[in-house]
């Protein structure tokens, strides 16, 4: 469907079909990326603060409190603003790429992940504590709507179809798939996958480049569910490694890489078949969880959840570039400034 006439009204067409990811190859920077420093922003869940990292040097540059417990760091639809989420004080501290400087706090409902709508007019709180969606004006964060998710405990993870209508939020203490309607704000269905894991279960989730499928990572299942594109049913299961947690693809959209945070590795799958190509193991061990590509897709960033770390990968050979001591409980690094034209939230899912 590469018809911008099918996509949800106000979102940026699809340009190709093939790869909805084509608009955020290498490089392809907007003119609010352009305009940021380019900064590595490591937040802490546990020392409640975010750590900044000049990429070319390796060096922390800055270390800022931020509240309480610091999930994420997510780039702002339109990307002037990152923004650190605090679901345990409730509010978003946000920071200026341009100077990589923190600002005020906005209040926002348990932001353990953000989200926005790929037409721009909604952030999502994913308030997974609540088991609900707080939907926002991203301009002036006035609360909009909630979407009540009772079945989806640890909501936690999003991605939205090709033509943005539809948002498939994962379940870790679930074992499940929640699927809302973008439009309506409305919970479509829930899919249960095939063996449900309540511990560590559903996770990250990343769109496939065509669209015919998204990609589940399942710690507890040590690999990766395939759902359909319709978001229906689960057709199969990709084995990893153990404790596979965070989704990101290549910077031309070829290939997903896989964090398995529990035997300190990555796998690398085809991202259109998710064929197994390669699984780098990071010297000594380690638990890789979140982070993103560099905007040259040169090298893989991750942060190292239970080790006080930030691991560089090169995307040539996966040989470790460098680790980087950080803080308690690293979490959802976010590697700045993105290619693409929008932002729709996490770490940096751009299209």
């Amino acid at each position: 469907m590469p018809a911008a006439s099918a996509g949800l009204p106000g979102m940026p067409p699809v340009h190709d079909a093939h790869d909805i990811y084509s608009d955020a190859g290498a490089d392809m920077l907007s003119a609010a990326a352009k305009a940021a420093k380019p900064l590595v922003y490591v937040p802490h869940a546990k020392s409640g603060d975010v750590w900044v990292i000049d990429p070319a040097t390796f060096a922390v540059i800055g270390r800022y409190p931020a509240g309480k417990e610091i999930q994420h760091v997510v780039p702002g639809y339109d990307m002037t603003t990152l923004y650190a989420t605090d679901d345990k004080a409730d509010h978003l501290l946000p920071f200026d790429p341009r100077t990589g400087l923190p600002g005020k706090q906005i209040p926002v409902i348990d932001p353990y992940n953000l989200y926005f709508t790929p037409d721009g007019q909604y952030a999502v709180s994913v308030a997974e504590a609540r088991r609900e969606l707080v939907w926002y004006d991203p301009r002036t964060w006035v609360q909009r709507d909630i979407t009540p998710v009772p079945a989806c405990a640890g909501i936690d993870h999003a991605d939205f179809s090709p033509d943005g209508r539809t948002a498939v939020f994962t379940c870790e203490f679930a074992g499940a798939a929640a699927v809302i309607d973008v439009a309506s704000h409305k919970l479509s269905r829930m899919i249960p996958m095939p063996q449900r894991h309540t511990h560590m279960g559903p996770q990250d989730i990343k769109l496939a480049p065509d669209g015919s499928v998204y990609y589940i990572a399942d710690s507890d299942a040590n690999g990766v569910w395939v759902l359909d594109g319709a978001a229906t049913k689960v057709l199969r299961f990709i084995p990893t490694g153990m404790g596979a947690h965070g989704l990101y693809l290549s910077r031309d959209a070829q290939q997903l890489y896989v964090s398995n945070r529990h035997e300190g590795s990555v796998s690398v799958l085809n991202a259109y078949t998710g064929a197994a190509i390669a699984k780098w193991s990071i010297p000594g061990g380690g638990s890789p969880d979140m982070g993103n590509v560099t905007a040259d897709g040169t090298q893989l960033w991750l942060s190292g959840r239970y080790d006080r770390s930030v691991y560089v990968l090169s995307t040539k050979d996966g040989s470790l570039i460098r680790k980087i001591p950080v803080g308690n409980e690293p979490h959802g690094l976010c590697v700045w400034p993105q290619p693409g034209r929008y932002s729709i939230g996490h770490t940096g899912i751009t299209r």
